[in-house]
């Protein structure tokens, strides 16, 4: 280092990291992340719950089983149909829950944790996103759930 003098140094430095900015610049930059881009990586093909053995499907219209997990969506509140309080809260729910399945088989989606993880029935409360919009927000706009507002409504 006793050849290259300090001004040589520092000339040498910038040009280096030049020189690396400018690759890095041309070439597009880092390379995004999922969570930078908003990439929706699950899917899976959903039926409707039935039976014992549940891996992908809808329960009602605001719970489901993705790869075996049970997932309460927790951004929104849908109508009862295992226990509904009058026969066109039962219409509904099972209404929502066709749409849910129709939602979640239009492609790829996304899992977002809330607050805390599981509910007191031990479900995972998840928001399903799909480019960033919550399908329980399309499930409201459309009449056939909620906003989760911290308890169930009757539906009568």
């Amino acid at each position: 280092m006793n050849d290259i003098r300090w001004p040589t140094f520092i000339t040498i430095t910038v040009a280096l990291c030049a020189a690396l900015f400018l690759a890095i610049f041309l070439s597009g930059g880092p390379a995004p992340t999922t969570a930078a881009v908003g990439i929706d990586a699950n899917r899976a093909s959903f039926g409707i719950c039935f039976g014992p053995d549940r891996y992908s499907c809808v329960v009602d219209g605001d719970t489901i089983w993705y790869e075996g997990r049970k997932i309460r969506i927790a951004d929104i509140n849908s109508p009862e149909i295992s226990k509904p309080g009058c026969a066109s809260e039962e219409r509904l729910g099972q209404k929502a829950k066709m749409r849910l399945q129709t939602l979640l088989n239009q492609g790829s989606f996304s899992l977002q944790s809330i607050d805390r993880d599981q509910d007191q029935y031990g479900r995972d409360l998840r928001i399903i996103t799909r480019d960033g919009e919550s399908l329980g927000d399309i499930l409201v706009a459309e009449g056939l759930a909620e906003r989760w507002q911290g308890y169930r409504r009757d539906w009568c």
